[in-house]
């Protein structure tokens, strides 16, 4: 009989469950590399808009430098999810199983234990995943603190600019000078001047989008697009977290409505916030190239049982003799990169 809490069946297990809805990642994060370092590292090449320049035929052709690349490092915190595995469990009715019946043995209560705590670890991960992707996008930078990992804040070296001051007075949206189509063409120039990249992309919170809506113009060309009957199927729902709404002058309009429990404070709250609005470079429709150029990367995980493994969900298990007791632990040495951060544009407040 195999060992269902061998580090193979756990992959397993890891690789059959079912995660939490990612948008940003999925969307901007496509790509993924695994190190066999505690180490990642990630280039960041500039883009200037140089122009060829003139000499005689009769001169010596001029020089000119390569762009050059900056490397970034960073050590990553660790997700260590450790949980104990209740051995009473295999004992008690599993959910699902017949009241009062004795359909299961306890070894197969116990399977179904272990894939339900699995999969509770896989969702925490994978929602801290999405976090810092979010974070990334937002931000251009991501802030790593935790137990005995001093804070630290990994950037990107995103243009300043590209950060643009909360609307204020009677410019937010729903007051009388606001004009919520013209700031994202104004905001979408200041993503391609830095990038090349055309941020057609739009992300809002909840209180944005409804005053974005609201407004005359807006709700004008809504109403043709339906009208008109134009299918909005843009994956129509990238998740039930982030909806697609439309496209307005070009721009595709998405709203994101999902939470989490921060571990710190154990308080729930909006994972974007609720009166911000980012644009971001969509990931082009062929080739490799264009758009945010996201990577999810992993480091190794210090752990000689795990053969030192790069992986998102690096699953562990052992047991206690005295009293006895099992582990179950989920580890990840995670960081979500934007390697073309200037093809994002971020406005913490709208409304």
């Amino acid at each position: 009989m195999a060992d269902i809490y061998s580090s193979g069946v756990l992959g397993g297990i890891v690789a059959n469950l079912k995660v939490p809805q990612t948008p940003v990642l999925t969307r901007y994060f496509p790509a993924e590399t695994r190190f066999d370092t505690e180490e990642i590292s990630f280039d960041l090449i500039p883009g200037k808009r140089r122009v060829s320049p003139f000499v005689s035929p009769l001169v010596a052709g001029k020089i000119v430098e390569s762009l050059g690349q900056s490397v970034r490092t960073f050590q990553p915190a660790y997700i260590k999810d450790k949980r104990p595995f209740d051995p009473n469990r295999p004992f008690k009715r599993a959910v699902g199983e017949q009241v009062g019946g004795n359909s299961l043995t306890p070894a197969e209560r116990a399977q179904l234990h272990l894939a339900f705590e699995m999969q509770d670890q896989i969702n925490m991960a994978t929602r801290r995943f999405e976090l810092m992707a979010t974070e990334a996008i937002r931000l251009g930078s991501v802030t790593v603190v935790g137990d005995g990992y001093p804070s630290v804040t990994v950037s990107f070296q995103r243009s300043a600019g590209n950060t643009i001051a909360a609307l204020t007075g009677t410019a937010r949206w729903g007051q009388s000078a606001a004009n919520p189509l013209d700031n994202l063409q104004d905001w979408a120039l200041v993503g391609a001047q830095a990038s090349g990249e055309w941020p057609k992309d739009v992300i809002m919170g909840t209180d944005a989008w409804k005053q974005f809506r609201k407004d005359p113009e807006v709700k004008a060309r809504l109403l043709a697009i339906n009208t008109m009957g134009q299918a909005m199927s843009q994956a129509s729902a990238l998740s039930d977290n982030m909806q697609y709404m439309g496209t307005l002058d070009g721009f595709n309009i998405f709203v994101y409505a999902g939470w989490y429990v921060d571990p710190a404070t154990g308080s729930e709250g909006p994972i974007w916030p609720v009166g911000a609005v980012s644009m971001a470079a969509p990931p082009p429709e062929s080739g490799t190239e264009g758009g945010v150029e996201g990577v999810r990367l992993f480091g190794a995980i210090r752990d000689e049982e795990l053969g030192y493994v790069a992986t998102p969900y690096a699953p562990k298990s052992w047991s206690e003799k005295d009293p006895a007791v099992r582990y179950l632990m989920m580890q990840s040495a995670p960081l979500m990169a934007p390697l073309r951060p200037d093809a994002t544009v971020y406005v913490p407040g709208v409304v």
